[in-house]
């Protein structure tokens, strides 16, 4: 049976990094990837073009990945978004930000990323092998050994870099919950984050294209308001979509509520006050035009008021207090109950995964086994768009890489 420091079993982003600090500090690494090739899912990432990372301080990163920042801290402590544009930079793979805080490889190329990758790591020694699956993990007190679709192995370190369970085409099928789960790690429920919404007999599914910017989306649950965020929407021919949508998403379970307002506000209050102020002071001011002059799409004021079933020739002397009302709830907080989020062939990432409790945030290893670390997406952490999962993902990598080395030198040292 062929023995190794670490087996890391996954060859996405996470474990490709991990490997790659491991091997070229003189552990003994091999890679396990299912697919054909590494890196799938990160060629596909930012439409091809791949959001590596965000600007901002590591303060800021912690507030975009909802009620879990405290636990990823310590790794973004440890590899921050500028360690890891410095290491690509180092590399000849420059970088460009897009004016929203997202970086990007100037080459828009998110090929450059996975081939400085693999070349880093194959140069470091780790030895990969792909379209070989592992199977089964057994731990004992001689360390871990592995069962794979070929052949068995032995380690005293594993590394689980398997990813969530989206985008399945390219290998993330949810393989390590499994794994976890079979070493008496709890799984968190799983599902799609970072997707669309789809409405049912949606209303407004003739403006498609239409966007705006930063504006209130709220989640409600049992009629209680459970999150409001502010972000881009953007109608399409089924629901919403835009970074604020894929967002929320992360947070919706079934039976919720979702409002929206397609005006911005810092509070609802005054801004409901401000638009009855606007509406009764109009007089023979058409309410079409009070509307389009708070910069609102000719199209979606048409629609709007159509829905509500007021003409466009309804001025505001002839708003009635009900009509007034309705218009201004379409506004501020438009309802809709009955809808989707898409599924796991389109969601970008997975929510739930590997239970935080089961995890030791400050190294990424198991508090359960020994040796066993659980690094990137598998986990029950989950980004806002932007750049923020994969900063994760790296920065999971990296700490644990360091946990390990921590590790075979303090053998080392008391061996000598």
């Amino acid at each position: 049976m062929k023995t190794y420091t670490a087996i890391i079993i996954g060859g996405g982003p996470s474990g490709l990094f991990c490997s790659f600090f491991l091997a070229k500090e003189g552990a003994k690494v091999l890679l396990l990837e299912k697919m054909q090739n590494c890196g799938r899912k990160l060629l596909i990432s930012g439409s091809g073009q791949c959001n590596l990372t965000h600007t901002g301080t590591v303060s800021d990163f912690l507030t975009h990945y909802g009620d879990n920042g405290k636990f990823i801290k310590p790794a973004l402590m440890n590899f921050s978004n500028v360690a890891l544009l410095q290491f690509f930079e180092e590399r000849k793979v420059h970088f460009c930000e897009d004016g929203n805080g997202k970086y990007f490889p100037k080459s828009g190329k998110s090929r450059d990323i996975l081939d400085t990758l693999l070349f880093e790591a194959k140069q470091a020694g780790v030895v990969i092998h792909t379209h070989e699956p592992a199977l089964n993990i057994c731990y004992g007190s001689s360390g871990f050994m592995i069962t794979s679709s070929i052949e068995s192995y032995h380690s005293s370190h594993v590394v689980l870099a398997t990813g969530g369970y989206t985008y399945p085409v390219t290998g993330s099928t949810g393989d390590g919950y499994q794994l976890a789960k079979n070493l008496g790690h709890t799984i968190e429920e799983t599902g799609p984050a970072l997707t669309p919404i789809y409405i049912h007999h949606f209303p407004l599914s003739d403006l498609a294209g239409i966007s705006f910017p930063t504006v209130p989306l709220s989640l409600y649950r049992n009629n209680k308001k459970i999150r409001e965020i502010q972000g881009d929407l953007l109608i399409t021919h089924q629901g919403f979509s835009g970074p604020g949508i894929l967002d929320l998403s992360r947070h919706i379970r079934d039976g919720d509520e979702l409002r929206i307002s397609f005006i911005q506000y810092q509070n609802i209050n005054s801004a409901r006050d401000d638009l009855i102020n606007l509406f009764s002071t109009g007089g023979s001011k058409k309410v079409k035009k009070i509307l389009t002059d708070l910069h609102l799409p000719d199209r979606f004021v048409k629609k709007i008021l159509e829905i509500a079933l007021i003409s466009t020739e309804t001025t505001c002397a002839q708003f009635s207090k009900q009509l007034r009302t309705r218009v201004i709830s379409m506004l501020l907080e438009y309802p809709f109950a009955s809808f989707t989020l898409g599924g796991q062939d389109e969601a970008m990432v997975t929510r739930g995964g590997v239970s935080l409790k089961d995890i030791k945030k400050d190294t990424m290893e198991s508090v359960h086994i020994p040796g066993l670390y659980c690094i990137g997406e598998v986990l029950d952490i989950d980004g806002d768009c932007g750049g923020y999962n994969l900063q994760a993902a790296f920065s999971t990598g990296a700490l644990a890489a360091d946990s390990i080395l921590k590790k075979m030198r303090k053998k080392e040292r008391v061996q000598d």
